[in-house]
């Protein structure tokens, strides 16, 4: 232990593995837990689930032919992502079982693709995650999105708010509901792609679930469920990554055993709240 802790503070460790990753990582938390504060109200938490065994499947192809992963996956997973929205909304198909219809026709194909070829171990960091193997591009890429997302939650707040609770009314109002429903699509997608370098296509739903469900434990109004989900998403990370370099775990998995500690620390400190106010 002693030694991982010292490793972890070398100057060129720092430099070239850490200080990326931390980056990367929190850029990549703050957008899943914003972005999945809208997903969870509006009952589409599991299309993040659904989009990143979606992009696993297309990163295995990429990978077995040779093409760069992020170019092959992004564009697939964002036109999966407007699919998944239009058949919930338009279809008799309902959305969980168009994700789970999508994510695991997808799934299969990227694993018998991968298996058939003999790429299975070079396309399993997929799988599970690999923050520590973050490139430049990947942490520029993320923070850019980090600063999107902030921006549309800073400017577009009150139809974000109508959207997220009353559709219905949005539209009645004069807001294009289909266009913003479209925007969080796009951002869903192209978080998740970037969120399974870090966490994998097993975890990266946890990132955009389990915050915001922390959140709602003890916060009642949807700005105060916003700023303590990315709160808990950023303090989870930090934690579990550094929990893991000591302890020499997994980070993903690190990361979302914090997060669930969280859940369970707010669910208790809910009650009590609740408790005291009917005292």
């Amino acid at each position: 232990m002693s030694e991982n802790i010292r490793l972890m503070f070398t100057p060129e460790f720092f430099a070239a593995i850490l200080l990326p990753a931390l980056i990367g990582g929190i850029a990549v938390t703050i957008c899943s837990s914003l972005l999945g504060v809208t997903l969870v109200l509006k009952r589409y938490s599991m299309i993040g689930d659904g989009l990143s065994h979606i992009g696993y499947g297309a990163l295995s192809v990429a990978a077995v032919m040779n093409l760069a992963p992020l170019k092959v996956a992004l564009p697939v997973v964002v036109i999966a992502a407007f699919i998944l929205l239009r058949l919930s909304e338009n279809s008799r198909l309902s959305g969980d079982s168009a994700i789970a219809l999508f994510s695991t026709t997808a799934l299969s194909i990227g694993i018998l693709v991968s298996s058939k070829a003999g790429l299975t171990n070079d396309v399993s960091h997929y799988m599970f995650g690999s923050i520590l193997a973050m490139s430049t591009g990947d942490v520029v890429l993320s923070v850019i999105l980090s600063v999107i997302v902030i921006l549309t939650f800073i400017l577009l707040y009150n139809r974000i708010f109508s959207v997220t609770f009353d559709e219905s009314f949005a539209r009645a109002t004069g807001v294009n509901a289909g266009a913003y429903n479209m925007i969080f699509a796009v951002l869903t997608a192209v978080t998740v792609v970037l969120g399974m370098m870090m966490m994998g296509a097993l975890l990266i739903s946890s990132l955009i679930v389990i915050p915001t469900l922390t959140a709602m434990r003890v916060c009642r109004s949807f700005r105060g469920v916003v700023l303590t989900s990315g709160a808990v998403s950023v303090a989870s990370f930090l934690i579990g990554m550094f929990a893991a370099l000591v302890l020499n775990t997994a980070p993903g998995a690190s990361i979302v055993i914090v997060n669930v500690i969280f859940f369970i620390c707010f669910t208790l400190a809910g009650r009590a709240l609740r408790r005291t106010g009917r005292s």
